[in-house]
Parts: C-alpha cells; structure tokens; sequence
C-alpha cells in the first residue's frame, strides 16, 4: 500500500499540534466531500476550544476526489489530505490514525449523518482522561434517528447478535462517528483483521476486551438516501466476521486466547 500526503497550508504547519484529529474516509465521494469539509471545518472554529485538525483520507478513488481533497487541503487552515492506492473504510481509518500526532484521533462519515453537536460529548471523556474510546450510538436512550424500517431492523438484530455472541456490553456498533486516545489506538490497531465495514466492530470487541472503558454517546442521526452501501452485502460480511472473531477467541474448552497482533486481512 502506498500512502501519499498533502500537507496543510504553511499558515498550520506553523501551529501547534492538533489535540483533535478528524478524519473523514472517502471513496468517490466528490458530490458530497468539498460541502461536508467546509461545514465541519466552520463548526470545529465555532465550537471546539481545542487545536483541531481535519484530515479527509481517500481510499482508491476514481473521480474528482483527490483533487477536491487536494484543493481544501490548500486553501482551509487545518485540513490534511492523504491517499492510498487500496479501497476500504478500515484500512483508510487504521492509515490515518497511525500517521496522526494528535492526542485524540476520531472519524465520521462524509455524508454527516450524525449530528455534529455530539461532537464536544464525544471527545469531552477523552480528554478528561474518564474514558479511552467514546462512540455515537443511535440505539441508547437520548438518540434521535430518521431512517426506514429496513435498516432499523438489522441494525438492531445485528447488535443483539454482537452482544448474544461476543458479549459486547455496547449498543452500537457500526455509527460513523467515534473517538479514542490516540495511544489506545496504537494499541489496538494491530490487532485488527478486517479492512471495510467490519473494522469497528472488531475495535470495539477488541478494545472491550483488552480492558477498555468504552463509552456510548447518544446521537442525533437521518440516514443519507443517497448512501451506496449495499446493506444486505454489508451485514453479510459483517456476520462473515462476528464468525470469525468467535472462532479465533475460544479455545477448545471455549475460554478465550490471548489478545496477539496478526496482519490485516486482504481486501
């Protein structure tokens, strides 16, 4: 894999390092990427104290993306943008945190289907030192949601299933918009298979096993009816890896097998 970068304006490298990270992922995202940046890089200015930066990383884009990237990078204080040859949200995000300098690295999705004003409960914990890894849920107490029944449906079913087969004590797995020390993140991005959409369960899991205080912050969340990802296909690959993660941490008498770093799966 091959990483290459865009540094910021000279204006931020003269700055202080970011106390935030915000990474976007993005594969031939051009309707919505230049729009989603510039609103999150207002509402960073206007509501975060801390030194922030955006970092848009692309994964294997085909259309105007990388330039799009490109471009923003070269004219918003603060915002970064790295590309790499491969496709997958999770190798995206496991690239960008590991080249990040900040204390606390986070991501959402482009499209901002979560509301941005769960971002200050999110990396509050975090910085306070009371939590590692803090994570939007749609499915707590608090959470507003506007999205169609089919989607509900399996959300949920999928996260009773993660909390009936891997015992995680968190609600959901799969919202795009969470936050952790960048330390723990060194820590446990080794030790993560998966490439794609499977990649934050896997953390969680993980991180919950590895002693972690996770914490769950209700979000405000509409779906995009735009959004291409295959749900069926998706939700297929994710059952594919709860299969694998209960198979690798049992032992023949079913107790767990210590927690060792491995390389990524392919993709």
């Amino acid at each position: 894999m091959r990483l290459t970068m865009k540094p910021m304006n000279d204006d931020t490298q003269q700055g202080v390092t970011p106390v935030l990270d915000v990474v976007i992922p993005v594969h031939n995202e051009e309707g919505d990427l230049e729009r989603s940046v510039r609103t999150l890089h207002a509402y960073l200015g206007a509501h975060i104290a801390c030194s922030t930066r955006i970092t848009v990383i692309d994964n294997a884009s085909s259309d105007a993306t990388r330039d799009i990237g490109v471009r923003l990078a070269n004219v918003l204080h603060g915002v970064r943008f790295l590309h790499i040859d491969e496709k997958g949200r999770g190798r995206a995000l496991r690239t960008a945190w590991l080249a990040s300098d900040a204390d606390v690295v986070a991501y959402m999705d482009v499209d901002l289907s979560t509301g941005l004003d769960a971002l200050r409960p999110l990396i509050e914990p975090i910085l306070a030192g009371d939590t590692d890894i803090a994570i939007g849920s749609r499915l707590i107490r608090g959470a507003t949601v506007t999205r169609g029944v089919r989607r509900e449906l399996i959300s949920r079913c999928y996260n009773v299933l993660l909390r009936t087969v891997l015992h995680a004590r968190f609600h959901d797995a799969q919202c795009g918009f969470k936050a952790m020390r960048r330390s723990a993140a060194h820590e446990l991005l080794p030790l993560v298979r998966d490439q794609g959409w499977f990649f934050d369960t896997e953390l969680l899991v993980l991180g919950q096993r590895a002693g972690m205080r996770i914490r769950e912050i209700p979000v405000a969340w509409i779906d995009d009816p735009d959004s291409r990802v295959d749900v069926t296909s998706t939700a297929m690959t994710d059952l594919r890896g709860v299969m694998r993660m209960l198979r690798a941490t049992r032992g023949a008498r079913g107790a767990p097998r210590p927690l060792t770093a491995h390389a990524p799966e392919p993709r």
